[in-house]
């Protein structure tokens, strides 16, 4: 009796969570849906999820072809994000072994102060980033957003706290076998941190894909613009055009489902071996 009332629990809990997963989705299927459409139908009521007359050939060449350059926000975006997301990696994973494998004077108190530094909101120091990115003449580059948001302490927080559960027992091996901290980070400190790493580098992919506040303030030239300036000269170009816009959004979104997909097994190994420590 007790097993059968957990399993219909369990049922229940499952049915209410695939119902609710289908009420977050909508939007997305929507707008998917317009992407398909000719403008004339995306507003019809009751809405025709799978399009009579399909019109995407026609919105993807208005998109990637029009007089908006959507191709050069793409190249933008591609390049900002991907050599971003690299460096944090790098700089964050170096960081974060520092602060757990090797052992030095005031380690902790370095780390805390780390961590205080996490309090303060980015609108907080915009001013004085400003002022130091004019200061170094990289104001309107695309250096700028990447000198900006190359240096993580919340994944180096990330990292250091997955890097704690490794066995000391491996880089005691590595350094009797000669190999010295650089050797020891490379070969078998980054092998074992993979699952975090490909959580860090979808986050952070996408953190940077989507960042608005940052090429808002420190760019100037459209050409430089990334996807998310790029939609609001879609937004004053195709105010009233839904298709457009809709198809405009899917394309960019289809990096960031790709990113997902091919890292989410990583992403997904690394929850399993969390859940083994706990």
């Amino acid at each position: 009796m007790q097993l059968l009332r957990k399993n219909m629990s369990k049922t229940v809990i499952t049915l209410f969570m695939g119902a609710l997963s289908i009420v977050f989705l909508v939007p997305l299927i929507w707008m998917i849906s317009a992407a398909f459409k000719y403008e004339k139908d995306v507003m019809r009521f009751p809405i025709q999820w799978i399009p009579e007359k399909v019109n995407l050939a026609y919105n993807f060449k208005t998109v990637w072809m029009g007089k908006v350059p959507f191709y050069d926000f793409y190249f933008n975006s591609f390049k900002i994000a991907i050599i971003t997301t690299l460096i944090t990696l790098i700089i964050s994973s170096m960081a974060a072994y520092s602060l757990t494998k090797i052992r030095f004077k005031g380690r902790n108190l370095v780390f805390m102060a780390l961590l205080s530094f996490m309090i303060i909101p980015d609108q907080a120091t915009l001013i004085p980033r400003f002022l130091l990115i004019r200061w170094f003449g990289l104001y309107n580059t695309h250096a700028a957003i990447i000198f900006m948001s190359m240096f993580s302490i919340y994944f180096t927080f990330l990292l250091r706290q997955f890097m704690i559960g490794i066995s000391d027992e491996y880089l005691e091996a590595a350094r009797i076998d000669g190999a010295g901290h650089l050797r020891t980070f490379a070969s078998i400190m980054v092998p074992l941190c993979k699952p975090v790493l490909a959580t860090v580098a979808i986050i952070k992919f996408i953190w940077t894909w989507n960042d608005y506040q940052n090429p808002l303030i420190f760019l100037l030239n459209k050409d430089l613009y990334t996807i998310p300036l790029g939609m609001t000269l879609f937004r004053d170009d195709y105010t009233n055009n839904y298709a457009i816009m809709m198809t405009a959004a899917v394309s960019a979104i289809i990096p960031l489902v790709i990113v997902f997909i091919v890292l989410q097994k990583q992403v997904i190994n690394g929850i399993a071996l969390g859940g083994v420590k706990g």
